[in-house]
């Protein structure tokens, strides 16, 4: 006998789902509470199913709710549902997969295709069958149901679909012929579904979709014109992904696809234009088919130029020229904000003379992010999606890179006309694309752009928002060009006007200009570098009266700019005057700044770049901040401690450890040994603190607590020293051979190495072995990354240079490897010391460095400007080497490239 629910508690639910959408808080509130209390009945989701298929009385709204509340219930409860009871919802969901209303059939397929993606696809195995034979029935709404909830499962289970099934047979191996044949289905929507699913296993990749790719390609292009808009999307969508991942495809009717993707690309339609237009920028990432494009430039590039124009509808959100500076934000305007955790890093520019700092997350791939949003940068964010414009803009700028200075014979002209136009739109669609060309074509561009860059600062006073903002982002693109360009005077000439552009135009009565220009401006001070030190003064003129101007969105731009002056001067910035103006602004609304505040990650960014600029300067601001970094660590640790105890109470963001813990290292470097009593006078607290962090469970935290605790071992090692064994005993197992969590791992390597340095032979030498175990599997791996690498290296040699005795034996397993790794560092301080400590180890095992005295060679070539000590130590080793090797000698030099040889004999007389 079926299930059949109780009517009172029915009349209840359907009561309650009825008064969902009253406006009422108060309604609101009590509904969901009530709710709640039902959904603790064992029989809940029968009576939410119940709803859902039975019910047809009721409103499509209130049995879609009832669905949405069971796809919830089952998504939040799968573990505890009794398997008899999924399997009543997914039987009756497919009995009704045939509702008249489509609202209710999509939840139907919402609630199946979330089952079938928690149990699997195994557990429930008359599925697939049954959706597959219902795609014949003739009744539309049954196929199309059955359609919906396919797709759904496609998504949710993709890679499932791939793996065979108990029979032996894999699902896609049946799916996909079937779904092919609904590219001619003379439903639209049935054609939009079926082109999307399979254009899923093709992005992917799917082995099962390689045997019929052809008949894909073939039966994509019979729908190439199509009449419908959404299916003319999906075929766009599909173009592109065979370019992706099977450009193979399309290299024999190549001619046919350019030409319909330029005509797609100027579609009516702004939405298949966009996605027709993703395929330039796919197009130009295939190094096998990037050269073809070449006869077809003349056409696409104009075409691109054209669909940077603002439509109607961007100018209906956009189009806002009013004096908003005093208009208050709200918190919607505000894009969420995570610190990057420090990481130490040889290729990076020291800031301000302090530890070098990554971009990276923790992962192997540190890269700087998404290019595109570079062209987010010129809307406002109410209107932040993906859009033509951005994506033509991308486009040209990835084909500029594409093929540099060849593409401006049909850029420029069509560039002359829109700069000189009189239609502001097109005027701004012209500045955008000189943008867009400016890191592809930028030796191309430079003769104009003496010419160019005073229109561009001129337009930063354009009537229109739109254009003022647009000005001076373009301008910034041409930041390198304003500094270092050809002319004598560029200076003066060019940079000076820019800089006083940007300023003026920071202090703009709208907002969107605000942020254009303080973001344009960021940039430049970062391409400016020391050459922003004479106009300092009036830079943090205009930097504070921005403060007491801006909202909150743009005030987190400007913390940015005022760290990445920091950052641009270096300790130019230690002057009283510059210190007794900024200061005093940015502690009076970091004082004001709760710990859950959306300001406190750059607050705390800009305190530490700056910090590092003043150094000894900082002293007299540091105690405060450095207590109120304490206690947020502190208390963030005991809230996440006390959450892990009380599932009811709410983890903190440990965000909030990480920008603390960057502050107080970045306090560390600047105080110097002066640090030490500031610590102290905290009882050390930072110091346990640290402890803690460093085996934390989020990796971010570990990589910003062993960026402390290297900067700790550096300034203040005899606080650290009594610590010196339960530190160690953590620091060895985050060194992972297998760097699993990379900047960790790189971090702890580094920090290791300091305290080497600091602790001496006596102290070190019971880690030594536990740390070499780790660190020359990482150094020798050839896919370990090559920051880590370097630090590996670096440490080992440092190891090497305190216990020599215990180093040196092993110095034949690792010397070769770490030749060639530390041959192409930059020369410094590390560096040194860990030469240092190969020609201390070579001394010790002379014999260890025969198989890699080429690349040694080489690598004491490399160095630019050896210190005197240095120099005298190379001269010793090679000497020592030189009489080891007798008359083989002049044999192994005779190896090396002549420039090398002559180094090694003149510099170091050898």
């Amino acid at each position: 006998m079926e299930w059949q629910p109780e009517p009172e508690s029915l009349r209840q639910l359907t009561q309650l789902l009825n008064s969902t959408n009253l406006a009422d808080n108060a309604v609101q509130q009590q509904n969901n509470q009530r709710l709640e209390q039902l959904s603790q009945v064992p029989d809940f989701i029968n009576y939410l199913l119940f709803v859902l298929i039975f019910m047809k009385e009721e409103s499509p709204m209130v049995r879609t709710v009832a669905g949405l509340l069971l796809k919830n219930k089952v998504r939040q409860d799968f573990a505890s549902i009794p398997p008899q009871v999924l399997d009543y919802v997914v039987r009756k969901s497919i009995e009704g997969i045939g509702d008249s209303d489509t609202m209710v059939r999509h939840t139907l397929g919402t609630v199946v295709a979330t089952v079938v993606a928690l149990g699997k696809i195994g557990n429930w195995p008359e599925i697939l069958p049954r959706l597959m034979q219902l795609l014949d029935s003739s009744e539309y709404a049954v196929v199309e149901g059955s359609w919906d909830i396919l797709r759904k499962i496609c998504e949710e289970c993709d890679h499932e679909l791939e793996k065979p099934l108990s029979d032996g047979t894999r699902p896609l191996n049946v799916m996909i012929p079937k779904f092919l044949t609904f590219f001619s289905s003379d439903s639209p929507v049935l054609r939009e579904y079926a082109i999307s699913t399979v254009t899923l296993f093709v992005t992917q990749r799917s082995e099962c979709m390689q045997p019929m790719i052809d008949q894909f390609v073939v039966e994509l292009f019979k729908r190439a014109n199509d009449d419908n808009c959404e299916v003319l999307k999906e075929v766009c969508k599909a173009v592109v992904a065979l370019v992706k991942t099977r450009p193979d495809k399309l290299a024999p009717e190549l001619e046919n696809v350019v030409n319909y993707m330029i005509h797609t690309t100027q579609h009516s339609d702004p939405d298949i234009a966009m996605e027709a237009c993703e395929f330039w920028l796919s197009f130009c990432e295939q190094d096998e088919l990037v050269e073809s494009l070449k006869p077809f430039l003349n056409r696409v590039i104009p075409t691109l130029m054209r669909g940077m124009v603002y439509s109607e509808e961007d100018l209906l959100m956009l189009d806002n020229d009013v004096s908003d500076a005093v208009v208050p934000d709200s918190i919607q305007d505000i894009r969420p904000r995570h610190h990057r955790a420090r990481t130490h890093d040889h290729h990076q520019g020291e800031a301000a003379g302090g530890a070098p700092h990554s971009d990276g997350g923790d992962s192997d791939d540190a890269s700087a992010g998404d290019d595109d949003d570079d062209y987010d940068s010129d809307d406002d964010d109410i209107y932040s999606e993906w859009n033509l414009r951005k994506c033509s803009a991308a486009s040209l700028d990835v084909m500029s890179t594409a093929f540099g200075d060849q593409i401006l014979e049909y850029v420029l002209p069509v560039l002359k006309e829109e700069l000189a136009s009189d239609d502001w739109r097109i005027k701004e669609a012209g500045i955008l694309a000189l943008g867009a060309i400016a890191d592809g074509c930028m030796a191309g561009m430079e003769p104009h752009m003496s010419s160019l860059m005073p229109y561009l600062v001129q337009w930063f006073k354009h009537e229109k928002a739109l254009v003022r903002s647009i000005s001076c982002w373009s301008a910034s693109r041409y930041g390198k060009w304003a500094v270092y360009g050809a002319e004598p005077n560029t200076i003066k000439a060019y940079f000076e006007p820019l800089l006083a552009g940007l300023l003026e135009a920071m202090m703009d009565n709208n907002k969107r200009v605000q942020e254009a220009a303080c973001s344009a401006f960021a940039t430049i001070e970062e391409v400016a570098g020391i050459y922003m030190v004479p106009y300092i003064l009036p830079v943090l003129e205009t930097l504070i009266r921005a403060f007491s101007l801006y909202q909150r969105k743009n005030l987190i731009i400007l913390y940015d700019a005022v760290g990445t002056l920091a950052e641009a001067v270096g300790q130019e910035l230690n002057q009283p005057q510059y210190a007794q103006l900024l200061m005093p602004t940015i502690l009076e609304r970091w004082a004001g700044l709760q710990v859950d505040d959306q300001h406190m990650f750059p607050v705390f960014e800009c305190l530490s770049a700056v910090a590092l600029s003043l150094g000894p300067g900082f002293k007299a601001y540091a105690q405060p901040i450095y207590q109120r970094s304490v206690q947020i660590v502190a208390d963030t640790l005991q809230q996440s401690q006390q959450a892990s105890q009380d599932p009811s109470i709410d983890p903190p963001n440990k965000d909030m450890v990480i920008v603390a813990l960057d502050l107080i290292s970045s306090i560390v470097q600047a105080l110097g040994t002066d640090s030490q009593a500031l610590i102290a006078e905290h009882n050390c607290v930072a110091l346990q603190l640290v402890g803690m962090c460093m085996v934390d469970a989020e990796t971010d935290v570990r990589q910003s607590a062993f960026a402390l605790l290297g900067d700790l071992a550096i300034n203040c090692y005899s606080l650290i020293q009594p610590q010196l064994d339960a530190i160690m005993q953590q620091l060895i197992p985050q060194i992972d051979r297998n760097h699993s969590h990379l900047n960790v791992c790189n971090n702890a390597a580094w920090s290791a190495g300091e305290i080497a340095l600091k602790a001496g032979g006596e102290q070190l030498s019971s880690y030594v072995n536990p740390l070499l175990e780790r660190l020359v599997p990482l150094l020798n791996n050839e896919n370990t990354p090559v920051t880590l690498a370097e630090n590996a290296a670096i440490t080992i040699g440092r190891l090497g240079l305190v216990c020599p005795a215990m180093v040196a034996p092993n110095l034949e397993a690792f010397a070769q490897r770490w030749c060639f790794v530390l041959a192409s560092v930059r020369d410094n301080e590390e560096k040194s010391s860990a030469f240092q400590g190969m020609m201390t180890m070579i001394s010790a095992n002379p014999q260890g460095i025969s198989k890699a005295f080429l690349h040694f060679c080489q690598a004491a070539a490399n160095w630019q400007t050896p210190s005197p000590a240095l120099l005298e130590m190379f001269v010793q080793t090679f000497a020592g080497l030189r009489q080891l090797a007798g008359s083989e000698w002049e044999s192994s030099i005779g190896m090396l490239d002549p420039q090398s040889r002559h180094v090694i004999k003149e510099r170091y007389n050898a």
